[in-house]
């Protein structure tokens, strides 16, 4: 599927922002003016891909539409912050109720504006998010975990010396387990921080993309680090003694 965008060729190495909001917003679109005032503006339209936009790539900032078609836009915040990504955030929502506004910022939200809102104000309010931004959205460039290696900016992963190919999903569900290395996971919490989407009795989508995972980062000689927990989810060892009771299957 092709990317959306909303940037004008002169401004590909300006900011560049995520406006993750629904095509029913054109009358007050994020996209279009921050891509009026000077910012590269790439454009999801649902939660789900606005998710996955964010795992695949580096944002400055990410303006995020608070009712979403298909997820609410607090879930979407507290499955990035989940699994690491501190991407500043400013929440948009057509409604000004200080229990609505409260609720994103707690999620994890940098600030929030209500529509219909000033083009100078918006602008003026992501500017001021850029000067707050860490230095890396992400808090480790590389993560790394035995002979397990994963550099999130080239999104290149490694077994000892050797480059493994991974799809684009299984690379995120390896970065959640990274994240998280050394703690039991339930399959629920995978679903929600990899794909966004609840979890439903039945589904084996987390155990299959699990399979391929194992699969691909098993190493001759080696012990494969990714261990399942009867009866809970995944566990990722992080080659210190622990007792959980785990099945190398």
């Amino acid at each position: 599927m092709q990317r959306e965008r909303c940037t004008k060729p002169d401004q590909i190495s300006m900011p560049r922002i995520l406006a993750i909001e629904s095509a029913t917003q054109q009358d007050s679109s994020v996209a279009a003016t921050l891509a009026t005032n000077g910012f590269a503006v790439d454009i999801a339209r649902s939660g789900r891909e606005g998710i996955a936009m964010v795992m695949a790539a580096e944002y400055d900032a990410i303006a995020l539409e608070r009712w979403l078609p298909d997820l609410d836009g607090v879930k979407v915040i507290t499955t990035l912050r989940g699994v690491g990504i501190n991407t500043p955030v400013i929440m948009t929502s057509m409604t000004a109720e200080v229990s609505e506004r409260v609720e994103g910022l707690r999620a994890g939200c940098d600030d929030y504006i209500s529509r219909p809102f000033s083009e100078d104000e918006m602008s003026a309010r992501v500017e001021a998010l850029l000067r707050r931004k860490p230095l890396s959205c992400r808090a480790q460039p590389v993560l790394q975990l035995g002979y397990l290696t994963y550099d999130l900016v080239r999104q290149e992963v490694k077994c000892w010396d050797t480059v493994i190919k991974l799809r684009p999903t299984e690379r995120r569900v390896l970065e959640f387990l990274l994240r998280h290395a050394g703690q039991v996971l339930t399959r629920a919490e995978i679903l929600e921080a990899v794909w966004g989407a609840p979890y439903e009795p039945g589904t084996n989508l987390v155990d299959v993309h699990i399979g391929r995972l194992r699969a691909a980062i098993e190493v001759p000689g080696e012990s494969c680090p990714i261990r399942t927990v009867r009866g809970i989810g995944y566990i990722l060892r992080d080659m210190s003694p622990r007792c959980v009771n785990t099945d190398a299957a």
